[in-house]
């Protein structure tokens, strides 16, 4: 394999990493909740593209519109009905709560769906390969990166750019002086978590094809969403873009050259990584 082959495979297998992992760092970095259950969100989004064009017929652009939709609406009635209960609690409660829904989650499914993987039909259009005119390279792989690249651009305008992300790090600060200000913050986070809930969605479906999609997909990939909103830094939507490009690509080549361990080499250089910035490549210093 030439290298730029493994420079776009592992493109592509980063910005999968990237649409799950920015939702997360959303909750983590930006409304300071340890949320152990997104990978759980990612998980139902695949399901649903699965379900819709297995059995309502629907097409894959359609399907991932209503994943994204019906994950985003479930966040709703979890977060207003669980999850804004524990905003206050300590970090302990927060871990033992979401990694128990995490559970739930795939338990539900196994009963439901049944415990086999399942498989995206991917339309024609995005199967095959395209003429880049330096070289062949799989469509499919191809349009992850561009959708990447403009989901990046938007987030990061959204919410570094605008009002409304100012209004969520506010108050993550000082919830009350935000308040007193005049902002529903429980509306704010409950628009906030649904974001990040449907983005999760929208990488499970779109990152069925290379990273597979059963019930234990919330726990097999949840060290790597933690590992990309670490190192990128809580919070920064560009600092988890890099971090997960880093990732991708390093997990990409180490599982062509070294298919047996190679995964460790990623979690000694996380450790090292953190022990010199504890912050992550991108994240503020603390006080």
């Amino acid at each position: 394999m030439d290298f730029l082959s493994i420079v776009l495979g592992g493109c592509a297998a980063g910005m999968v990493l990237f649409i799950v992992s920015v939702g997360l760092s959303v909750t983590m970095g930006l409304m300071g909740f340890i949320n152990l259950a997104h990978g759980g969100f990612a998980m139902l989004g695949g399901y649903v593209i699965v379900l819709a064009m297995k059995h309502w017929g629907l097409g894959f652009v359609a399907a991932l519109a209503l994943a994204f939709v019906a994950v985003a609406a479930l966040s709703v009635v979890l977060e207003r009905l669980l999850y804004a209960r524990l905003y206050r609690a300590a970090e302990l409660t927060q871990v033992l709560f979401t990694i128990g829904l995490a559970f739930v989650m795939t338990a539900a499914v196994t009963l439901v769906v049944g415990p086999e993987t399942q498989v995206v039909p991917l339309p024609a259009w995005l199967r095959g390969q395209t003429d880049l005119g330096f070289l062949q390279y799989r469509t499919y792989s191809l349009v992850l990166i561009v959708v990447g690249v403009v989901l990046v651009i938007g987030l990061w305008l959204g919410f570094e750019r605008t009002r409304f992300g100012a209004r969520i790090r506010a108050a993550v600060d000082n919830r009350r002086m935000v308040s007193s200000l005049g902002v529903d913050v429980n509306r704010l986070f409950t628009v906030t978590f649904a974001v990040g809930s449907g983005l999760a969605a929208l990488g499970g479906g779109l990152g069925a094809e290379i990273l597979g999609l059963d019930p234990n997909y919330p726990l097999r990939y949840l060290v790597y969403f933690l590992i990309v909103v670490a190192v990128g830094g809580l919070g920064r939507v560009t600092g988890v873009f890099v971090a997960a490009l880093l990732i991708g690509t390093l997990d990409f080549v180490l599982k062509i050259y070294f298919p047996k361990g190679g995964t460790i080499f990623i979690y000694a250089l996380t450790l090292a990584l953190l022990l010199w910035r504890p912050q992550g490549l991108f994240g503020r210093r603390g006080p």
